[in-house]
């Protein structure tokens, strides 16, 4: 067996299904991600099925998260013990942002400003959200609903903030 290589049992908090990480793993992990703060990207397989998650700590304890693209049914599969490989994972996970939404926060110092100071994972939501579209229509419609919400004028799915 791998030392990365664990068998637990699936646990819930909440609705999400998880796991608690051997302290020898999170060290190693630690160790190769230069950090002990979450989220800390990590890579590796449930029982055999791949897949690229963050490790996670919430009240006080590490935990990885298991949806239901690594586990098929895993709210249901609380109690069975699982193996899991487990690894930092030291890919870019970066995103690029389409060139038309780009421009248009560009084009504004209000949106400009406020895009920056949206939380990471915001970020990433709004360009994949656009980076995802099919059509171009689709996307310059919704790249104007992102740039009125950056000028607080809507949330994103166009509704006026002020109305109730």
């Amino acid at each position: 067996m791998k030392t990365n290589t664990f068998s637990t049992t699936l646990e819930i908090i909440g609705i999400n299904p998880f796991v608690f990480v051997p302290e020898e793993i999170l060290n190693v992990i630690f160790e190769n991600s230069e950090k002990s703060k979450s989220p800390i990207p990590v890579k590796g397989s449930v029982n055999g099925k791949e897949f690229r998650q963050n490790l996670m700590k919430y009240l006080g304890e590490w935990r990885l998260y298991i949806n239901t693209t690594m586990l098929k049914k895993s709210p249901k599969r609380v109690g069975e013990i699982i193996e899991v490989e487990l690894e930092y994972d030291d890919s870019d996970r970066s995103i690029s942002i389409h060139p038309k939404l780009d421009e248009a926060i560009k084009a504004s110092s209000v949106a400009g400003k406020n895009f920056e100071n949206l939380i990471p994972s915001r970020k990433n939501e709004l360009i994949r959200y656009i980076n995802n579209l099919k059509t171009e229509a689709g996307r310059e419609r919704n790249i104007e609903k992102i740039i009125r919400h950056l000028h607080g004028e809507t949330d994103f799915f166009g509704k006026k903030i002020n109305e109730g």
